[in-house]
């Protein structure tokens, strides 16, 4: 061979060598798990579209937490589906509220074995499916906001950790901040969904959360996927409005604006992998065209690879179990 040959391989040639040198790691304690709980539910109900997830009764709740917690998944991220839905979405901010009694239940059972998270949104709780409140014929975004910081100071006096605002208000996490701080939890901590797309994604989460839209569509206050910029504009936002962590929504599609983040701000980064690429990944499994074991890991590291701290999966508890075992 007349010119030299780099042999990279050499840095592959057994298993030990592999991962001596490998650049991305992965554990439990990367993930955060979402737990969905009903009001008024007896049993647990299988969700249709998201294969082995399940809609909660309060009673059921903490055994999900308990073995969420022996997973080693440092974290949970809730949501509620209520049993009165109205155009002001009231349950959202109620004290006795779903949601409120699932945070009270699990921090007098767990303590800080658990970082409790919980959806700031209106979606599950309105009777119109929409993210914020419909005055007229569009969503009022400042009326909205009044909302959203009454549902994280609900949601504080419950004893939450982290408050997610997921509606996509313009000044959503500015009026959760200054309620929270006003209100003395100046502890609790906001992860926003900062660059939440207008996503085809979403589909199977509808149907577990019973939020779809009953008229129009999000595309006024959702990103488009189009609009990387608009994307960076968004978490930049939340980051002068005092957000403590970023979100990133969906991953899979949208591993370059994670990286992005990652290389534009000094700040935790989520990202959350989100039901449509859940469904697909176990659509495929089960008819045989993926191996499920390996591409979940190849899709879980290729977003911490991509620069996010922490991810909100489906696949927490399976892939906890994956990577026990390996």
């Amino acid at each position: 061979m007349s010119f030299p040959v780099r042999r990279l391989r050499r840095l592959r040639i057994s298993d030990k060598m592999r991962e001596l040198v490998q650049q991305t790691t992965l554990s439990s304690k990367d993930f955060i798990c979402p737990v969905f709980v009903q009001e008024d539910l007896k049993n647990r109900v299988k969700i249709k579209s998201m294969s082995e997830i399940e809609r909660l009764p309060l009673d059921d709740v903490n055994d999900e937490v308990e073995g969420i917690v022996n997973l080693g998944i440092p974290a949970i991220m809730l949501f509620g589906i209520p049993t009165l839905k109205n155009e002001a979405g009231t349950s959202a901010f109620d004290d006795k509220g779903i949601v409120q009694k699932a945070i009270s239940q699990i921090r007098k059972n767990f303590g800080d074995k658990i970082v409790i998270m919980a959806d700031v949104c209106l979606c599950q709780f309105t009777s119109t499916g929409h993210c914020g409140i419909i005055q007229g014929n569009k969503i009022d975004n400042d009326t909205s906001l009044d909302t959203l910081a009454k549902i994280a100071v609900s949601q504080a006096k419950a004893g939450v950790d982290t408050v997610s605002p997921s509606a996509m208000m313009d000044g959503q996490v500015a009026a959760i901040r200054k309620a929270l701080d006003e209100e003395g939890f100046t502890d609790v901590s906001i992860m926003s969904h900062s660059a939440k797309h207008r996503s085809n994604f979403y589909s199977p989460f509808r149907d577990a959360a019973e939020c779809a839209p009953r008229f129009g569509d999000r595309k006024t206050y959702q990103v488009p996927y189009t609009n990387s910029r608009e994307a960076m504009m968004e978490v930049e936002t939340d980051i002068n409005e005092g957000v403590d962590i970023v979100m990133i929504k969906p991953a899979l599609s949208y591993l370059d604006l994670i990286a992005e983040t990652r290389r534009r701000f000094n700040i935790p980064v989520s990202a959350y992998s989100v039901s449509g690429e859940y469904a697909l990944v176990k659509a495929a499994s089960q008819l045989g065209y993926v191996n499920e074991r390996d591409i979940t890991e190849e899709i879980l590291y290729s977003i911490k690879r991509a620069g996010a701290d922490m991810i909100v999966t489906y696949f927490a508890k399976s892939a906890s179990r994956l990577l026990e075992e390996s």
